[in-house]
């Protein structure tokens, strides 16, 4: 058949409208790639498993696991060496449980612990010295106090009242810090130690008999001064000072269990300033039943459910959404633009020795704000599984810092399914992207380690090289957490207000908020402060709010 010069001219002219067409597809995949942000390996080797984080006011993060599995990857230095005769593992090891994380210079270096901290709490004082409390063995009972400096250590201290295996922190208004639960430990008690221990009926009563289901406890201090307290699948709002329930919530909807080792996550959405609600969102878990069939060999699928609920309500109820992806062993961490990143664990199994499967390596952003249907956006996967003891902090640059992974008694780098992970990787929101540099703030005012009171007006100044949209300017606050088995201890975002902008200079402006009102909003501390700029934040400046 012959073909024509007019018909060829309209083949090759389809032909090139058709290699358009790819390309231009092709470059709308790379940018929609861009937007569901970068991961990037900072560590292949830290030496240590990252079942605890903490990030300092001194731009460090606190890295432990547990003394009892044998030597880690990371010797203690100048040929020191631990010496505990109660070990369980080694009764002479030089090697490092812990060690301190230079964000700024992708750098670490050892530290040292005594006693076993395996599966413990924390909370940042508000002079901002870590607090560590309990873990096991020998641990159980000690509590460890780092201070942020050039060659500070752990120092450790005898006083806690009960074992404190899987309990919960979280600090209080006047500074104090409340210790919560722990494997057969239903009390509580306070730091500053003292000898009282006051017993707690609500975490016997949510403890299932072989599984328990309410270990480490999600703690959340609400705009009224008392603590929402989730164990299993029952929350209630309760009085610290006079040991009483105020309230009683509704069980969350289909009953299942939502913490250690079901293992779901808990947080606080963002507080406004005005500071008269407060909402909780929980996501993920393993149904009940789950632990005891995984060790059976029978990984049942991970919940895809998240529950969400106004504890201020006058008659609160759950608001019930489905994540992508069923998730167990998550981790919820808030970002500057009071978003949530939910990254971590497995679909399933639950949280022990070996008993997940499938991991979950894309993590996910729920933005709150939006409508119901339309909050929860995929992110680009991870390479790493990140299962049981896997952790994830925010900093200070609103990258977030993710490490951990072991499901083995011991370290076990070959012939299992999920080696012990020592690496550290930092996921970057796509608000990190450098397309977005014309517009992204650049904190100029309050400088670092700012002292603020509260209630009191705040100005804050920055540099912007692009076109200001001053009513999309808003001012939050972020309470670094303790992280670790899934739930971010003591975190916290604050909505400082903005819509403002003065111009004072070229590229600079002044946004003018103010300080929470009081400490039951903002417990006394170091924060990072972020402008956000039509969702893109700057880097966190660290103030000290007193």
């Amino acid at each position: 058949m012959m073909i024509t010069a007019r018909a060829l001219n309209v083949i090759l002219s389809l032909f090139v409208w058709h290699l358009i067409f790819i390309a231009g597809i092709s470059r709308l995949n790379i940018a929609s790639a861009a937007t569901l942000g970068e991961w990037k390996l900072l560590q292949r080797n830290i030496g240590v498993s990252a079942m605890h984080m903490q990030l300092l006011n001194n731009d460090r993060v606190i890295i432990f696991d547990r003394t009892d599995f044998g030597r880690s990857n990371l010797s203690l230095p100048d040929g020191v060496c631990r010496n505990n005769p109660n070990d369980l593992a080694l009764k002479v090891d030089c090697t490092a449980h812990s060690l301190e994380y230079n964000v700024n210079a992708n750098s670490f270096r050892p530290l040292m612990i005594q006693t076993d901290t395996w599966c413990s709490s924390g909370s940042v004082l508000a002079d901002g010295r870590l607090l560590q409390t309990g873990g096991f063995n020998d641990g159980e009972k000690k509590y460890r106090v780092f201070r942020p400096c050039a060659n500070c250590d752990w120092q450790e201290f005898d006083g806690l009242n009960a074992r404190r295996w899987y309990a919960t922190n979280h600090i209080l208004p006047d500074g104090r810090i409340i210790v919560i639960g722990g494997r057969r430990a239903f009390s509580y008690e306070f730091y500053p130690t003292s000898k009282t221990l006051i017993n707690f009926p609500f975490l016997s009563q949510t403890n299932d008999v072989g599984e328990e289901n309410n270990l480490y406890p999600f703690v959340h201090l609400s705009v009224d001064g008392n603590l929402f307290i989730f164990a299993n699948n029952r929350a209630i709002l309760f009085d610290y000072k006079k040991n009483s329930i105020v309230r009683t919530y509704p069980q969350i909807p289909g009953g299942d269990p939502r913490n250690y080792p079901s293992s779901g996550s808990s947080v606080l959405l963002p507080l406004s300033a005005a500071g008269t609600e407060a909402e909780v969102l929980i996501c993920g878990g393993a149904p009940k039943g789950s632990y005891a069939q995984a060790n059976k060999g029978v990984f049942v699928t991970a919940l895809r459910t998240c529950g969400r609920i106004k504890i201020t309500d006058a008659s609160p109820q759950w608001v019930v959404e489905n994540m992508p992806t069923a998730r167990v062993m998550g981790d919820m961490t808030l970002l500057p633009d009071g978003n949530v990143l939910i990254v971590n664990g497995a679909s399933s199994g639950t949280a022990g020795w070996e008993i997940a499967r499938n991991p979950v390596l894309s993590p996910v952003i729920y933005r709150p704000d939006s409508a119901v249907g339309s909050r929860f956006q995929v992110q680009n996967p991870s390479k790493t599984p990140r299962m049981y003891h896997s952790t994830a902090v925010l900093l200070r640059d609103g990258r977030v810092l993710i490490g951990g992974s072991n499901t083995h008694v011991g370290y076990v780098f070959s012939g299992v399914d999920f080696p012990t992970d020592l690496t550290l990787e930092a996921f970057s929101p796509a608000y990190l992207g450098t397309e977005f540099d014309s517009i992204r703030p650049s904190i100029l005012l309050p400088t670092a380690q700012t002292s603020l009171n509260y209630g009191e007006i705040l100005r804050v100044r920055y540099r912007i090289s692009g076109t200001l949209s001053p009513r999309r300017v808003t001012v939050t606050m972020v309470s670094p957490s303790f992280t670790t088995h899934s739930y971010s201890m003591n975190q916290r975002l604050l909505h400082l207000g903005g819509g403002n902008s003065l111009k004072i200079a070229t590229s600079e402006y002044i946004t003018q908020v103010r300080t929470p009102k009081n400490s039951i909003l903002a417990p006394s501390g170091y924060y990072l402060l972020y402008v956000i700029h039509q969702g893109i934040p700057s880097v966190g400046t660290w103030v000290h709010i007193k």
